[in-house]
């Protein structure tokens, strides 16, 4: 036993950890066998049992750095059945609830080691865990999140450490697709509706075209292979990516209860089930989300970043070329907020690529995607006559020929005069056809010539916004046209939109200020 019980200190101090669980293994089964044969000897029993009770601590460690949270879990309650207030078990167990995103019963770990952490000389590190709680049990109770400092820092160091947050929303049968988030209040633009962090992410910067596709090949193998890793050690994550659509029978899948993606929920709650690898490679194809696309905000990242996740209740969110919602990536956080005004009973829905783009290059995209985008936008667009589509496919032809785009824009408000168009339809095919607004009301030479004959900026900005939320290309063209506090409380305003109500107003014009460069 002695040999047994250093053998597995050793490995622990030199963070062998797969060799440390096997050792103390054993260690521990032939503890337990000395236990039952020590009966009657009260003080060699006591002396088993504090060796025991260290033991299972112990293996609760080296089983949380290898994120085996499950069994490290069961360590630790077996060491408290032998001594309740184990110091060094309820300090694991506090870290490990920490890491399961459980803020309070981590709170009551390390509250209750604070006698033995002060007599001890270890309550810096105990305060520490307790602050870092206290902050994270509070976020994700209130949604009261602020990245203003990390941003003002320049993005340096490490991401923040955000708490999951589950905001005003819901599952429901979807009438875009399957089922969808809906939103059970009404809530303004830059409502933080949904933070969750992904089951598993692979990232890497694409640089050279020629070996992207083989990189992101690699990767893909990588992120599966998490992935799997992920279901091994939790029943509930496997339970929780069981409830995604494997792009099959979407009208026959049951509607979950958003409680269930809590992460309060107890892992005992499931049932045992094999864990079918073709279902669950479906499941990553149709619901894994890049970081690299225009509709994801990815802050303090590398530019050529490319990365690929899972994050299981934002996969629920369906897309729409008139998205009201959009999301930001921290670290392996994802952020969902609200892009624009949204009422009670609402879909929440993102842009899964660029929606500042014609129908017809919309549809390549979404059928790149797997789908075709059936949204009340397309429909529109999609149900416009012969004559009116041959116009407006002439107008962008000129546009990618080198037509003057001051010409194109005019053009095209002519056309919506002519075709009575009104309200969000009219924002519709200005957002198809933004690239040329941007430009024209980006270039002084074509405002002075064109500027009296089309639509100040402010009006087409508001109308594109309403209808496909904020953007940081309408916050660009704001911005540079813009003078007087108006039209910065109107880029301010706009920009809510696009990063949400997480920063303050001076961390807010610094990221306005790097939209512009």
């Amino acid at each position: 036993m002695q040999q047994l019980r250093s053998k597995a200190t050793e490995l622990l101090l030199r963070e062998e950890w797969v060799q440390s669980v096997q050792v103390y293994s054993d260690f521990i089964n032939l503890c337990q066998q000395q236990i039952v044969k020590a009966t009657h000897d009260s003080a060699q029993l006591s002396k088993l049992n504090k060796s025991l009770c260290l033991a299972f601590s112990n293996r609760a460690e080296a089983r949380s750095r290898l994120r085996d949270f499950n069994e490290a879990l069961v360590d630790c309650e077996e060491a408290l059945k032998i001594e309740t207030t184990h110091f060094k078990a309820l300090l694991c167990k506090g870290k490990i609830l920490l890491s399961l995103n459980r803020y309070s019963m981590a709170l009551d770990c390390f509250r209750a080691t604070l006698m033995e952490a002060h007599a001890s000389g270890n309550l810096e590190s105990v305060n520490g865990f307790l602050e870092k709680c206290t902050k994270l049990e509070y976020q994700s109770r209130t949604g009261a999140f602020d990245l203003s400092n990390w941003i003002l820092n320049g993005f340096h160091g490490k991401s923040p450490e955000l708490a999951e947050y589950i905001g005003p929303v819901r599952i429901k049968k979807s009438e875009i697709s399957g089922r969808g988030l809906f939103v059970t209040k009404n809530i303004d633009a830059g409502t933080l509706v949904l933070v969750t962090k992904a089951i598993a992410t692979e990232r890497g910067i694409l640089s050279d075209e020629d070996s992207s596709e083989k990189v992101q090949l690699v990767m893909w193998k990588n992120f599966i292979d998490k992935v799997k890793e992920r279901i091994s050690k939790s029943q509930r994550t496997h339970h929780l990516i069981s409830t995604l659509s494997s792009g099959e029978n979407e009208d026959e899948l049951d509607v979950p209860d958003t409680c269930l993606f809590k992460p309060e929920t107890e892992e005992s709650s499931h049932s045992t089930q094999e864990v079918d690898m073709g279902r669950i490679l479906s499941i990553l194809d149709v619901n894994s989300l890049v970081e690299d696309a225009v509709s994801a905000k990815v802050l303090g990242k590398n530019r050529g970043l490319y990365g690929v996740g899972l994050w299981i209740l934002a996969s629920f969110i369906n897309h729409s070329c008139s998205g009201n919602a959009r999301r930001t990536h921290v670290g392996d956080n994802i952020i969902v907020h609200v892009s624009r005004d949204v009422k009670a009973g609402e879909e929440i829905t993102f842009a899964y690529f660029d929606t500042l783009v014609p129908l017809e290059k919309r549809k390549e995209m979404s059928q790149s995607w797997g789908f075709n985008c059936c949204c009340k936008r397309c429909k529109f667009e999609e149900g416009m006559s012969s004559k009116s589509k041959q116009e407006l496919r002439e107008i962008e032809m000129g546009v990618e020929r080198g037509m003057d785009v001051g010409s194109a824009v005019y053009r095209m408000e002519e056309n919506v005069k002519r075709w009575i168009v009104r309200g969000k339809e009219k924002g519709y095919l200005r957002a198809s056809f933004w690239k040329a607004y941007s430009e024209t009301y980006g270039t002084e030479r074509l405002m002075k010539r064109w500027g009296r004959r089309i639509p100040a900026v402010e009006v087409a900005v508001d109308s594109v916004a309403e209808t496909v939320g904020s953007d940081e290309r309408l916050l660009k063209v704001l911005k540079t046209n813009g003078s007087g506090m108006v039209e910065m409380e109107r880029a301010a305003n706009l920009a809510k939109g696009v990063y949400g109500k997480l920063v303050k107003k001076q961390a807010l014009r610094s990221l306005l200020e790097m939209d512009i460069c």
